[in-house]
């Protein structure tokens, strides 16, 4: 672990923690835990891999408790887009001498490092390193005792490649004799499954199609054949499937059938798997099953006796047209418990809308973080709904870099107000006349710009630890730097638009958020522009914490309930 800035072990056997290192200081300190890294120890447990991370030039945001006897001030790092962003040096310690070697040159600056592991002998230490805006990366192997490093292969994007995908385990997947490994790609654009060997050179694509893989899940290399999760399903492109293909790419079949999200785990033998499946309005079902995807137990059926009782209504999926009129988009749509046909109800449009991260609204039975809380509005006597519009992930290049430079775009807002029109086109109780819309991060940067550019839809909005301008480095990767992107930075900023408001709008942030000072301009640009709001402050509250808290619950609550009256 790490303490005072520098790398401890401790013995499983209870033996005192010792340094491995003693020079790292403030704001130049090692690191062994990271966003996403895995395999920082070698197979045979000799070695370990680590960072030292210096962010003494980085910005940093001045953090007030002002809960304290005395306010107290701490700093966290804020690198702003355009900036500095931490150097990062990769070492390889020796555990039992302590001797460290610094791990090659660094042929970009301002790069990025993910490691991925270890070749099964602790030959060789993997890594990718990338560029600071995520257009070209290279995977990298290390000598462990010289340091000395070499190129495994490379990859280079016109936009941008998603850089959370090297944090995925199954980005790289060594077979068992260490000298050939499976690689996943996105390079015709689509995410598919590639055969290397350990020098770089392609032996043989496996997977290929209009569909993305998700995840390998086991190989089995006595039989030949790789098993993973996909989106092939074309008339549901985000249900995700089993499939199965051998090592030389023949094969391919998929291995589940009923809609929805599958998640599967393996037996040690590779004989048989766990197939835990459900749909948003089908709860979870469990079955053991062949290699080969032969039904043998239907072992479990969850009971929802309990949400029957309360008179659970299940969620709708739908699919609509993007603003273009062509491109398809899918969602889900929420009605309260004592839902009435031939009532009016107002509507909220919860939405999200994170280019990075893969689809946002749920595909199985158990409420993930966004369409949880248009589950729980539905509740009060709402319709609602969440749909992942274009600009996002898990459909392919092309979708997902619509919006590449131009995260501003009308065009985004357009596809919120289209699938709202066109669901209401076929649904004579929701009420045009009465709509809400609400966001937490991206989602709150959305909720400010859809109801600015279209304030003649959106009555009443809450955003929650919302961006108001493009100044975070998370932007660089989707808009480019700054300084060579200087009018879709400025067309994007939602502090421009304020003069357009004219609906009512909760702010909602933690005093603690890195995103604080977004929130603070925003308020300072409402004010200027003489427009009315409501601001609730969380006091010692991060970024992701005040989605947790009760009372940022109630605050909606009041806001929707207040205004758009169900």
């Amino acid at each position: 672990g790490i303490k005072d800035h520098n790398i401890w072990l401790r013995s499983n056997y209870g033996d005192p923690s010792v340094p491995l290192t003693t020079d790292g200081i403030k704001d130049y300190a090692w690191s062994v835990a990271g966003w996403g890294d895995q395999g920082w120890w070698s197979p045979d447990s000799f070695k370990l891999a680590a960072k030292k991370v210096d962010s003494r030039k980085v910005v940093k945001m001045p953090i007030v408790h002002w809960l304290k006897p005395t306010e107290e001030v701490t700093w966290d790092y804020y690198p702003i887009a355009g900036g500095t962003v931490a150097q990062i040096e990769l070492f390889i310690v020796d555990v039992l001498s302590k001797q460290r070697v610094r791990v090659g040159a660094r042929p970009w600056p301002n790069e990025d490092i993910y490691i991925l592991g270890w070749r099964p002998d602790s030959s060789e230490l993997l890594f990718v390193r990338s560029d600071r805006e995520y257009k070209k990366f290279e995977l990298v192997a290390a000598n462990p005792t010289t340091g000395a490093t070499r190129v495994v292969l490379s990859e280079e994007r016109e936009t941008f490649v998603n850089g959370w995908d090297f944090s995925r385990t199954s980005l790289l997947t060594f077979l068992q004799d260490g000298k050939r490994f499976i690689w996943m790609s996105e390079r015709d654009g689509w995410n598919h499954l590639y055969l290397f060997d350990i020098n770089g050179t392609l032996i043989r694509r496996l997977t290929e199609g209009n569909f993305p893989v998700v995840e390998i899940i086991s190989v089995d290399e006595k039989l030949g054949w790789v098993y993973f999760t996909a989106h092939d399903d074309r008339s549901r492109p985000y249900d995700t499937h089993l499939y199965s293909v051998t090592l030389e790419g023949k094969g391919f079949a998929r291995l589940t059938q009923a809609p929805g999200r599958h998640v599967i785990q393996f037996a040690p033998s590779k004989e048989f798997f766990l197939d835990t499946h459900s749909s948003p309005d089908r709860p979870p079902i469990v079955e053991l099953r062949r290699a080969d995807g032969t039904l043998l137990q239907t072992l479990s059926r969850a009971n929802i006796e309990g949400l029957e009782e309360l008179r659970w209504k299940p969620p709708e999926e739908f699919e609509v047209k993007a603003a273009d009129r062509k491109t398809a988009l899918y969602g889900v749509l929420y009605k309260p418990f004592d839902f009435d046909p031939d009532k009016k109800y107002p509507i909220i449009q919860v939405v999200y809308g994170e280019a990075r991260i893969a689809q946002a609204v749920r595909r199985g039975f158990i409420p993930i973080l966004h369409d949880q809380w248009a589950h729980e509005l539905a509740q009060l006597g709402f319709i609602t709904f969440f749909v992942d519009p274009r600009g996002t992930a898990h459909r392919g290049k092309d979708f997902q870099d619509v919006f590449y430079g131009n995260i501003g775009s009308p065009d985004k807002i357009a596809d919120y107000v289209f699938t709202l029109e066109q669901l209401a086109a076929k649904r004579p109780f929701m009420d045009l006349g009465r709509v809400g819309i609400m966001g937490h991060s991206s989602g709150g940067y959305n909720t400010l710009r859809a109801m600015m550019l279209a304030p003649d839809i959106y009555d009443v909005g809450v955003a929650s630890a919302g961006v108001s301008d493009g100044s975070i480095v998370p932007w660089e990767y989707y808009m480019g730097l700054p300084q060579n992107n200087k009018e879709g930075y400025e067309l994007a900023s939602n502090l421009r638009l304020v003069n357009n408001l004219d609906g009512k709008l909760l702010l909602i942030v933690g005093t603690n958020d890195v995103l604080f000072s977004r929130t603070i301009k925003m308020v300072d640009a409402l004010i200027r522009a003489n427009k009315h709001f409501d601001l609730v402050l969380l006091p010692e509250k991060g970024h992701s914490l005040p989605t947790s808290s009760a009372y940022w619950r109630e605050a909606i609550r009041r806001q929707f309930q207040d205004h758009l009256k169900p």
